[in-house]
């Protein structure tokens, strides 16, 4: 039997279309589906690898199917810890088939773990 313990989100979205997680002093981030529409594969994702802290809406990753490029943005500022290792071994994937989930993009510790200016809860992002 299967006890583990369910992990509270704090999600917030962007009006761009990414989301993130707080989970105390880091914070998970990626794309909601709705971006992704239209994609049926991930050919490429290039990451700008920045080590540097980034600054809210700073492009973060490029997503490419065909002749799409779609920005991945940076929801808050911050510095990024790891990116995916799921995305980076090649199962690209599971960014289309979990999108808000397990696909996620990157773990960032945010400049400031308590703000949320320019994020939107839930029950106030249309899509």
């Amino acid at each position: 039997m299967n006890r583990t313990k369910p992990v509270k989100r704090e999600l917030y979205y962007t009006h761009d279309y990414e989301w993130i997680d707080f989970q105390g002093s880091v914070a998970y981030i990626g794309v909601c589906n709705f971006k992704l529409s239209g994609i049926k594969e991930i050919q490429k994702i290039e990451f700008t690898g920045s080590i540097e802290p980034v600054r809210q809406g700073d492009i973060i990753a490029t997503i490419q199917y065909d002749d799409y490029r779609i920005p991945v943005h940076m929801p808050t500022d911050g510095k990024i810890i790891s990116i995916n290792d799921m995305l980076l071994t090649g199962d690209k994937e599971l960014l289309l088939q979990k999108p808000e989930t397990d696909g996620w993009i990157a773990l960032i510790v945010p400049g400031k773990p308590l703000e949320r200016k320019g994020l939107l809860q839930m029950e106030k992002h249309n899509y």
